[in-house]
């Protein structure tokens, strides 16, 4: 058995010059579960030149657990208002297989009314998963790419973002979290986006290299029955992830940024035969008042005059036909013709769309 599998994999290796079209297994999806897990923290940032939090409760309890921590205590009553100080949120991303001792990059957030962290350093903080175990502990001098000043006159001039920073391997991890790669006899596959037919493309292709070793699922998972031996497991997920496999076409849908005026067809997108005519009423209006003299010693009053000028122009009167199983390349072109503005085009895809000529679901954002 073990033989089997590794003439197979030596064979596939050998054999990954596919078509331009076909995509690896790694790029259409990921094993369930190996995959990174967010951590959190709340922790405070010491050392700012007078750009932190001035009189902020979760400031002012956080630095009396700081000076108790060292032993420290602060009299009933006095407030640590030090504007050098600033409470945080502290966020890192712990990969799949970290092992203790390996140092992961963190981001520092403020939460109160500090202008800036440029300068500053964190105090060292507790990084929890969401099963409220401490997973990382982090520390160090943060690397801010913004910029923030005032003057007495109260302008500002703010550059980028002052309140977020890095900090470079800034954390140390202390606790491993259990993927279940070498303990679970079966592992499963997802696909990034859910499709039927790519599922099952990708299951006859692992099944052509591992005869019976995937099966779907559902129309995102596929279950892979792998070896139990470590090594050997490894090598079968690397040689799956470099399998080629083409992907079914996307589906047919046009996204519109009502915002933005933005407008994105996929290639699937369809026309049956339509006729499209669209114009544009522009109404003008110009103002323009005119001053009226008296003549000299004439007792007379200088009086203002209103004059409007009203004019209405119809443009774009053109009528163009939109043959039937128009591509994208030809409706487009169509379009362009008729020399649209984004809010135009969304007008003639929502009518296109409720005319039934339009076959593709139209999604507004």
């Amino acid at each position: 058995m073990t033989r089997t599998i590794l003439l197979a994999i030596a064979a596939l290796f050998a054999a990954f010059a596919t078509p331009a079209s076909a995509e690896r297994v790694r790029d259409l999806g990921t094993f369930q579960s190996v995959r990174s897990n967010q951590l959190t923290g709340y922790g405070i940032v010491v050392g700012l030149d007078g750009t932190g939090d001035d009189n902020f409760a979760y400031v002012t309890q956080a630095m009396r657990g700081v000076s108790d921590r060292f032993g420290l205590t602060l009299p009933p009553g006095v407030n640590p208002a030090l504007k050098n100080a600033a409470a945080v949120i502290v966020t890192a991303d712990l990969p799949a297989f970290a092992k203790p001792g390996q140092r992961i990059d963190i981001t520092v957030s403020t939460i109160g009314k500090a202008k800036s962290l440029r300068g500053g350093a964190l105090v060292l903080t507790a990084l929890y998963g969401a099963d409220g175990q401490v997973y990382a502990m982090a520390q160090g001098n943060l690397a801010v790419g913004g910029l923030g000043v005032s003057g007495r006159d109260g302008s500002k001039l703010t550059v980028n973002v002052p309140t977020v920073g890095r900090v470079p391997d800034g954390a140390s991890v202390e606790r491993a979290v259990s993927t279940g790669f070498d303990t679970s006899e079966v592992l499963r596959w997802n696909l990034f986006n859910a499709d039927f037919l790519t599922a099952t493309r990708v299951r006859d292709a692992v099944n052509t290299h591992f005869p019976g070793m995937a099966s779907v699922e559902d129309g995102v998972t596929i279950a892979l029955t792998l070896p139990m031996d470590t090594n050997q497991r490894a090598g079968v997920m690397a040689a799956i992830e470099m399998i080629n496999v083409t992907p079914a076409e996307a589906a047919a849908r046009v996204i519109v940024n009502s915002r933005t005026g933005t407008v994105v067809i996929s290639n699937a997108v369809r026309l049956s035969p339509a006729a499209i005519s669209h114009g544009s009423l522009v109404v003008r209006i110009d103002e323009e008042p005119r001053v009226s003299q008296p003549a000299p010693f004439s007792r007379g009053r200088t009086e203002v005059e209103e004059s409007s000028e009203i004019s209405v122009e119809q443009q774009g009167n053109t009528i163009t036909m939109v043959d039937g199983g128009a591509s994208l390349a030809e409706l487009v072109d169509g379009l362009n013709l008729l020399g649209l503005s984004p809010s135009d085009l969304v007008a003639i895809l929502e009518a296109l769309k409720q005319a039934g000529s339009l076959k593709a679901e139209m999604v507004v954002i």
